[in-house]
């Protein structure tokens, strides 16, 4: 299968993984709210089976030695057991994917009907076949005892080196640095998946509507923020994938001078000290799950009541899940920014 060849990923890669990662391990529950907490989904150990391949109709040489009748009757038999000139055949039919980002593309793309697995914390759409199954530890016994012919996966050499030496093709996927690299991963997911259509229009769709999100918002150039990991106070800077994000409205990041020589690629620890002299205008918690974070809290830690962000009420509130994660939920991510702004922008 064309995928992209195994390799470790690079430091900064695997950075984005264990932060993505840890936030999702410490989150019991997800939502497709973006600014909301979620009710959990169930998770279950069963498993959708997906539809056995179509298999054309075997001839033998009976039918001469019948009447006409009954050859008829056998012709229309066959008839009914082939399928349909426009049904599609997938080249894959029963896939496993350990990456909540991977399971919602391919759901988003038409594709869950030939999901048999996912891990743990696929749990979002609704309806997921969720498992016990590890996308941070993977267990390659138990991803192959559910006979997939695809395993959708981050970057992990010895794991897709395993999977691969059990003839499973493994379709394997990145933290984005840009919003093209979002778009090109959805458009590997249709080729791979044989939904290219589908792919093509859920990028369109969602350019439209990011497009269209980010004009009606007010220039936020003059505005700081903080973006909050979890609650000891790691961050993100505009290096990252999130910091890429807020830059597209000119929200500047205060979090920046913290990780000037990059040394903590983009994912610096910050301190009380560090973010009440910074004073940002906005706070974003996306340690609202993991941690239990939210407004309250926030306001009351030492010397953070005195901050712009809290005294003017602009803590907002994210859903882990939807930020941590770089799929077509991410409009939702770009959503709750915009929204903010054009509060702040209408004096809110």
């Amino acid at each position: 299968m064309n995928r992209t060849a195994p390799r470790r990923a690079s430091l900064p890669q695997r950075l984005a993984w264990i932060f993505a990662t840890v936030l999702l391990l410490a989150s019991a529950c997800g939502s497709d709210d973006a600014t909301s907490s979620p009710t959990p989904a169930p998770a279950t150990d069963a498993i959708s089976e997906a539809p056995a391949a179509t298999q054309a109709p075997t001839t033998t040489t009976e039918a001469a030695a019948e009447g006409p009748a009954d050859t008829a009757a056998a012709a229309d038999e066959a008839s009914e057991a082939e399928p349909a000139p426009d049904e599609p055949e997938y080249r894959y039919q029963r896939i496993v994917s350990i990456s909540p980002t991977g399971t919602e593309i391919a759901y988003a793309i038409g594709a869950g009907d030939r999901f048999v697995a996912v891990d743990e914390y696929s749990y979002y759409p609704e309806g997921t076949p969720v498992t016990d199954l590890s996308g941070w530890n993977p267990n390659i016994e138990a991803i192959v005892s559910y006979d997939p012919d695809l395993v959708i996966m981050g970057t992990d050499g010895d794991v897709i080196a395993s999977l691969e030496s059990t003839g499973i093709d493994v379709l394997v996927h990145d933290p984005p640095i840009t919003f093209d690299d979002v778009y090109a991963q959805i458009a590997q997911f249709g080729e791979t998946l044989d939904l290219v259509d589908q792919a093509d229009l859920l990028v369109s769709d969602m350019q439209e509507r990011i497009g269209e999100l980010i004009a009606t918002a007010p220039d936020a150039s003059e505005l700081s923020y903080y973006h909050e990991l979890d609650n000891t106070l790691y961050t993100v800077t505009s290096a990252t994938f999130i910091g890429h994000v807020y830059g597209l409205f000119g929200l500047e990041n205060v979090a920046d001078p913290a990780d000037a020589d990059g040394s903590a690629y983009g994912y610096p620890q910050l301190s009380d000290e560090y973010l009440v002299d910074a004073n940002p205008d906005v706070i974003f918690l996306a340690d609202t799950l993991c941690c239990g974070q939210s407004a309250e809290t926030v306001a009351a830690r030492p010397g953070w009541d005195l901050l712009t962000a809290v005294q003017s009420g602009r803590v907002v509130e994210l859903n882990d899940d939807i930020v941590s994660r770089w799929g077509p939920r991410l409009v939702d991510f770009i959503e709750a920014i915009s929204e903010v702004l054009v509060s702040i922008g209408d004096g809110g």
